[in-house]
């Protein structure tokens, strides 16, 4: 297997693109339901002292269940093909599920909470 690189970088087929959460996004659960804990800036210590002492440093957003149900299922490992077809059950045969979940996977990568990485061929 060779060297995985963001798919933003390199034209490839999302489909085959691999989830990987980010490194700063903590899980938390409410009910049943993933919430992503992660800092609101990414140089904590220059706002820190800017803001008031009440001021949450650590931003919460909690998914609903079809976004839990792809978190879940984001391991590292996977491809989005993959994803999607495991998310066939849980969606229950909606025809058009497939083209939400990569348009999901496609926003949390836009919002920071994963990379979408690709393997490049040749190992």
């Amino acid at each position: 297997m060779g060297w995985k690189t963001p798919i933003s970088k390199k034209k490839a087929n999302l489909l085959d693109a691999i989830p990987v959460r980010g490194r700063q996004v903590e899980t938390e659960w409410e009910d049943g339901c993933a919430v992503l804990v992660f800092p609101r800036f990414k140089r904590m210590s220059v706002w820190s002292r800017l803001l008031p002492k009440s001021f949450p440093l650590l931003a919460r957003v909690r998914l609903e269940e079809h976004g839990t149900a792809v978190w879940n299922l984001i391991d590292g490992q996977r491809t989005v093909r993959e994803i999607v077809n495991l998310l066939d059950a849980h969606f229950q045969g909606e025809t058009n599920y497939p083209s939400r979940v990569t348009a999901y996977l496609v926003q949390l990568q836009r919002d920071g909470f994963i990379r979408l990485l690709v393997r490049q061929s040749g190992g």
